[in-house]
């Protein structure tokens, strides 16, 4: 499959996500609305509702009579990773002029976000005031589910090709001789910074434009952001 090889993949809709969609994405795009919600989650001068953690699903997808969250994407997913219970949903909005700057924020981290498309790896938080790189929040997949139409004109995801695997020989040499067990405090910074560098100058940046019903799953190291 392409996503283990590429490092992403976009499937086809089914009548089994549509019908989770169309229960579920009232109550996703509400979150936006939510004054609580915005006042924290509300960014880049109001160009962007990241809204982690905001979407209230259970551990199955399940959401306002929903249902579980089938589709062939997840079942692929968990063919390589195993049954995991699904986190709650990020719920993430780009607005027109997306990305502002927000007061305070450096130049570098702007030019950051707007020249390289705030490329990360999930679940490597920065940690502390010198925002060293620690893998606090580990994944199993990311599954992308996209509630209105993302054309390329509309800041659309944005992966580097292949990245997963640079990520991954990067991630295997810094934590040598490390157990598993300690490795939420081993500091990756210069071994993720390394290996995102190299992957600018080695991966096709590409950006994936999809539509309402489509699902997008990305290898947990595909490094990946979002295209002004």
């Amino acid at each position: 499959m392409s996503w283990l090889r590429r490092g992403w993949q976009v499937f086809a809709p089914e009548p089994a996500l549509d019908r989770w969609l169309a229960a579920v994405a009232p109550h996703a795009l509400a979150c936006a609305e939510e004054p609580s919600l915005t006042s924290r989650w509300l960014r880049h001068g109001g160009t962007w509702f990241a809204g982690v953690d905001v979407l209230g699903n259970d551990a199955d997808g399940g959401l306002a009579g929903s249902g579980p969250l089938r589709c062939a994407a997840r079942a692929e997913a968990e063919r390589i990773a195993g049954r995991l219970p699904l986190h709650r949903g990020q719920v993430s909005i780009t607005y027109p002029g997306y990305p502002g700057r927000d007061r305070g924020e450096s130049e570098a981290r702007h030019r950051y976000r707007r020249r390289r498309d705030a490329a990360h790896l999930d679940g490597l938080l920065p940690v502390g005031e010198s925002r060293r790189r620690m893998i606090r929040e580990p994944h199993g997949y990311i599954l992308g589910l996209p509630l209105t139409d993302c054309p390329a004109e509309k800041a659309p995801l944005v992966v580097w090709e292949g990245s997963h695997e640079l990520i991954r020989a990067a991630m295997r040499e810094a934590l040598s001789g490390h157990p598993p067990a300690s490795w939420a405090d081993v500091d990756v910074t210069e071994a993720y910074h390394a290996a995102r560098t190299a992957c600018f100058e080695r991966c096709a940046r590409v950006e994936i434009s999809a539509s309402v019903g489509q699902a997008i799953l990305l290898h947990r190291l595909t490094l990946h952001g979002v295209a002004p």
